[in-house]
């Protein structure tokens, strides 16, 4: 089978681990659609790993602020396809359904289960050590179209929880090599979409910064299944912590050691990471 002709809407550094199983399998997209780029590390105005991934080929890229207007780089080509992956903002059905086989997403969750914008982290959250990713089509609503294909991710139970970084490099990972399988199978005809049972659908949210407040002293387990969830980028910036004498101090790791969460390092507001026993001992001297 010939190379598609396809576009790729994509943002974050998971990303690019989708192009680089397609790039491995000699399928490059013709353009790449990502945000535009914003000022980040000390306001320095930097491009998004998928555009730089691009513009590292010589790939075109558009960055559109929004659809009200469809890009002219979309309306003149004949597409065969186009892959989403963690684009980061909603796509139009008039878009979706330009290309001859529509838009193909990876999902990092077992669809129907954890639709919405936030998987990986309710997974955590929900202690669910059971996950995997689903390669699906896209339609107007939030991950409710038919999946084409579904691989499980198996966790061996002394490593879970994992933190949210590591469990979303595993997914995309096993996502992008996923997809390199199923899109010419799709693109040929050889695949049936299966329809998504929604009644058996459960839904994510978007996670606010008081989500990440855990009790030192609470329930351990579920203090430190927020430890591993909110280890920050996935979390959008938010970070697990609590709050010191009105100072917050940000959990990075932690242990249960005999029913109780054992908090082993920490990033006190201000300050850079230390382990926890330092910082109680600076602590001891400051008040």
């Amino acid at each position: 089978m010939k190379s598609p002709l396809f576009a790729f809407f994509g943002t974050p550094e998971f990303a690019t681990y989708a192009l680089d199983a397609l790039e491995r399998e000699g399928m490059l997209p013709a353009l790449v659609v990502t945000v535009p780029d914003k000022p980040r590390d000390r306001g320095e105005v930097t491009p998004t790993p998928v555009k730089a991934w691009a513009e590292a080929r010589g790939i075109d890229v558009i960055t559109p602020e929004n659809f009200k207007e469809t890009p002219e780089e979309l309306l003149n080509t004949d597409w065969d396809v186009f892959v989403v992956v963690a684009y980061g903002k909603m796509i139009p059905k008039a878009v979706l359904e330009m290309p001859r086989k529509g838009a193909v997403n990876i999902h990092p969750s077992l669809l129907p289960k954890f639709r919405g914008p936030s998987p990986v982290l309710s997974a955590i959250l929900a202690d669910e050590r059971e996950t995997g990713v689903s390669v699906m089509l896209l339609d107007e609503g939030q991950d409710t179209g038919p999946v084409l294909a579904q691989a499980r991710i198996e966790i061996d139970e002394a490593e879970w929880p994992l933190p949210a970084t590591l469990l979303t490099e595993m997914l995309f990972t096993e996502g992008g090599n996923l997809l390199v399988e199923t899109l010419p199978l799709w693109l040929d005809g050889t695949i049936t979409p299966e329809p998504q049972d929604s009644a058996r659908a459960t839904h994510t949210k978007k996670f606010k910064d008081e989500d990440s407040l855990i009790d030192p002293l609470g329930d351990a387990r579920e203090q430190l299944l927020k430890i591993r969830a909110f280890d920050n980028p996935p979390a959008g910036g938010h970070r697990a912590h609590y709050f010191d004498h009105g100072r917050r101090v940000i959990v990075t790791d932690a242990q249960i050691s005999d029913g109780t969460l054992e908090i082993l390092r920490v990033i006190p507001e201000g300050r850079k990471e230390t382990d926890f026993k330092s910082f109680l001992a600076s602590r001891a001297n400051t008040l």
